[in-house]
């Protein structure tokens, strides 16, 4: 009854260490104003995305081998950041165009690594629309996504932790139990939810009209998802970002809100420019 005893409160102590590290760790977010619950610094962040940089790219085949290419894509990312609000984030961001010709995605580590494959470029027919991938993708590093989630990870992990202390005599049974149930709760907590995705619709929204692009680009990138869909092909951009339903009429109201007398001529579309660098220069799907 001792050693039980003994056992819940080291479990006990531990889930009351990572609940009080996880509520008291609250931070301002310089570009958004929100008040974040995050583990890490920014330097950490930046640190971080550029350990798993590698890994992840060679998860899609590695970078596309055509400098030309991945210059233009530098060129529309850099200009998202630089001329928007963006640019206030403490991130040196870096844009890769990925190999993979199939996997339909775009995606961003904390700290400003952004990727797109080539599978999704190919689909594109505009520089707004890129702007408008690319735009998310800070948002989602902006927003500093990656490391609320990573936040909540450490916090379920002090928790099963506790439970498998305070389950088991086996101190190897523990440690087993408890790696499952990190496990698990990593996988859970990966996907990005309605607010997130709501969140970077809205940021990348912000700042790639900020940076002169037509915000009609971002409601085509939705519509080309949904039509990949349709076609039978499910894009792997809306299965790690989750669709939070009625994405076209949400972005719809924002240009609604932003522009009530139109969208502005001077927001580019940048089709030529687009055409010029892209189509000549990545096979079309």
């Amino acid at each position: 009854m001792q050693r039980l005893l003994i056992r819940v409160g080291i479990g006990v102590l531990f889930a009351l260490f990572g609940i009080i590290t996880y509520f008291t760790n609250v931070t301002d977010n310089p570009v958004t104003g929100e008040k974040q619950r995050v583990q890490l610094s920014p330097r950490q962040e930046v640190a971080l995305g550029i350990q798993a940089r590698d890994s992840m790219a060679s998860r899609h085949g590695g970078l596309y081998p055509d400098s030309r290419l991945q210059a233009y894509i530098d060129q529309v990312g850099e200009r998202v950041v630089k001329q928007s609000q963006a640019a206030k984030a403490p991130y040196p961001f870096q844009f890769h165009l990925l190999r993979d010709p199939k996997t339909i995605n775009a995606f961003a580590l904390p700290g400003g690594q952004v990727f797109i494959t080539a599978a999704l470029l190919s689909r594109l027919n505009s520089e707004a629309q890129l702007a408008g991938v690319l735009g998310h993708e800070v948002g989602h590093v902006v927003g500093r996504h990656g490391a609320e989630h990573l936040a909540k990870q450490q916090l379920g992990g002090s928790l099963v932790n506790a439970v498998g202390i305070a389950a088991s005599d086996n101190p190897d049974s523990a440690r087993q139990a408890a790696v499952v149930a990190q496990a698990v709760n990593q996988l859970v907590s990966l996907r990005y939810g309605r607010e997130d995705e709501l969140e970077s619709d809205r940021l990348g929204f912000q700042f790639m009209t900020t940076a002169g692009y037509n915000p009609k680009g971002i409601v085509e990138l939705m519509q080309i998802l949904a039509s990949a869909r349709q076609g039978g092909q499910q894009p792997e951009f809306l299965s790690s970002h989750p669709d939070p339903g009625n994405r076209v009429q949400q972005l719809n109201a924002l240009i609604a809100d932003n522009f009530p007398k139109g969208v502005p001529a001077n927001l580019t579309e940048g089709r030529e420019d687009f055409a010029r660098n892209v189509k000549t220069s990545l096979p079309t799907r």
